[in-house]
């Protein structure tokens, strides 16, 4: 429908593949949080900490909406501004992963010595 819609008002065919997204992205939270309580349930078990889970999540989550970012830029054709996002993504990626690569070359050091 947006397809069609692009053809005669480009910028109704956006903000209707916005709220598609939107909306998918709100189902997706909806069903998927079972599935989240469950996975966190498994990691607590098997010892990782409450920080490392959260990180996880929050790095999933930034996947996702980069992901839906750059591919919304791509279809009203702004490349460039796709790319942005997908670095900005990364980039954040990587800052949020830095305490558990932290204490990831710690335990590699602590392995090391013994």
């Amino acid at each position: 429908m947006a397809v069609i819609l692009k053809q005669y008002c480009s910028e109704q065919s956006m903000m209707l593949s916005i709220a598609v997204c939107v909306s998918v992205i709100a189902m997706f939270a909806v069903f998927f949080g079972e599935a989240v309580e469950k996975l966190r349930i498994i990691f607590e078990s098997a010892g990782v900490s409450e920080s490392c889970i959260s990180t996880i999540f929050k790095v999933l989550a930034i996947c996702c909406i980069t992901h839906i970012s750059a591919e919304l830029c791509r279809d009203s054709g702004e490349g460039a501004i796709a790319s942005a996002a997908e670095l900005c993504g990364r980039g954040a990626i990587i800052v949020l992963s830095l305490p558990i690569m932290s204490s990831f070359i710690q335990l590699i050091d602590k392995l090391i010595k013994v």
